[in-house]
């Protein structure tokens, strides 16, 4: 289970501190749900804690690092326009009160401020905050900051240890590197999306902006390796360069060695993988999916007892990995034929005592109910003021020593920590504060 902090904490003090507060978040139990065992750990700060993050940029890529880095304790710090806060801020589906919860999970735990970088004060400002930062995260396309006269060069100096990490579509160099990308790209000109799907069927896109996961995943790497040469290993700051489309391209398993030595090009293979059987989803007599994973010869031996024949494991159609590949489309359907005849608690169930690996296909409603997840602190709900409370996935990893947490809900309002950062950090007096707002540096 994982305690949060209802607010922001006091000025000065960084995220991931504990600041005394009483309980915070609790797991999400769920209407008539058990609730989580144990009781709320104190959080004690999480591994992070004193890595100060300017996070710069929008949407997913990126900022999806950005949260990361601040549910382990780091001090994130998110720039916005003045004028032009991030999109996120009205993405999602689900409203409360004017706003949407996405932004409160995606943003989760950051300091919110304002700055314009187009303006001499702005930029002043930011070097400022760069003298004092560790890290900056952003996602423009190549060759913004260097157009704002930001460029790492420029940053090192004021800094020498300062990481700059860099999300784009195609990375910082090469002949596309200055094309805009978006995930839905990404995935397609990096090979994930001709793998999805079915054959000779237009090729489907998953239903989440899963490339810009993926990269902001390997920003997040990239930051934690660089910190690492930088604190462990006597080194200097550095440029991390993402790539939307690299990210994509490296999760193609065995296909860059296949297709050099042989010219094999795989293609979709729709719910399963041809030649891996069985490893499928069937149906239920209740219309629900599950996966059966039974591919491996020893955990066949088990579906064929749970079956309730035992020989089908030792047919020499069917008695090894190769053998079923081969009559992949029989077996599959004695198993939809086989699975056909029980609800899906049923089958989960007969499946289980048998060890078998399986699962429902859920929704985000089976999520919910899942005694595993809730177990594992994977539901929070986080307070608000505003909106009463979020329910929010939970972090991960889990580590054992430096637990994670999540410090408060993205900030409603943009702006929100400018006397906190400029006043506190920066040590600007109100003077100076209104100065730069009545300038519109922030």
């Amino acid at each position: 289970m994982v305690e949060t902090s209802q607010t922001a904490p006091p000025d000065g003090m960084r995220a991931g501190q504990n600041a005394d507060a009483g309980p915070g978040g609790r797991s999400w139990t769920g209407p008539g749900a058990a609730p989580a065992p144990g009781a709320a750990m104190e959080k004690a700060g999480g591994p992070l804690t004193g890595v100060r993050v300017l996070e710069l940029g929008s949407l997913i890529a990126g900022p999806f690092a950005g949260r990361q880095l601040a549910d382990f304790g780091a001090e994130v710090i998110k720039i916005e326009s003045p004028d032009r806060p991030d999109p996120m801020r009205e993405w999602g589906r689900a409203r409360m009160h004017g706003h949407t919860l996405w932004w409160s999970v995606q943003s989760r735990g950051k300091k919110c401020v304002t700055l314009d970088l187009k303006s001499p004060r702005g930029r002043e400002l930011f070097l400022e905050l760069c003298r004092e930062a560790d890290v900056i995260l952003e996602n423009f396309r190549p060759g913004t900051l260097e157009k704002l006269g930001l460029a790492p060069d420029v940053l090192w100096q004021g800094n020498p240890g300062l990481v700059i990490a860099r999300v784009s579509g195609y990375g910082q160099t090469g002949p596309d590197a200055n094309k805009p990308g978006y995930a839905s790209v990404a995935e397609a000109r990096g090979g994930l999306r001709h793998l999805n799907g079915y054959p000779d069927q237009a090729p489907p896109r998953t239903g989440i902006s899963l490339g810009d996961s993926l990269a902001s995943l390997y920003a997040l790497q990239g930051i934690l390796l660089a910190l690492y040469w930088r604190d462990a290993r006597g080194g200097t700051g550095q440029v991390v360069d993402v790539s939307l489309v690299e990210a994509c391209f490296s999760l193609l398993e065995s296909a860059v060695p296949d297709y050099a030595a042989q010219g094999i090009v795989p293609g979709p293979s729709g719910s399963g993988l041809k030649g891996i059987a069985p490893s499928n989803i069937f149906r239920s007599s209740d219309g629900k999916w599950v996966v059966i994973a039974a591919n491996q010869d020893s955990v066949f031996v088990r579906l064929a007892a749970a079956m309730g024949t035992p020989e089908l494991a030792s047919d020499p159609l069917y008695s090894n990995h190769a053998s079923r590949g081969v009559n992949q489309e029989a077996l599959e359907q004695l198993i939809a034929e086989w699975a056909a005849r029980f609800n899906h608690s049923e089958l989960v169930a007969c499946l289980d005592r048998h060890a078998v690996p399986n699962s429902t296909v859920s929704t985000i409603e089976d999520i919910f109910e899942d005694p595993q997840l809730r177990a594992r602190g994977m539901l929070v709900e986080v307070p608000d003021e505003q909106l009463g409370a979020v329910v929010q996935p939970g972090v991960i990893p889990k580590l054992s020593r430096t637990s994670g947490g999540i410090a408060w809900n993205g900030p409603l309002s943009p702006g929100s920590h400018n006397s906190d950062v400029y006043g506190g950090l920066l040590k600007l007096n109100g003077e100076e504060l209104q100065h730069a707002k009545d300038e519109g540096a922030i």
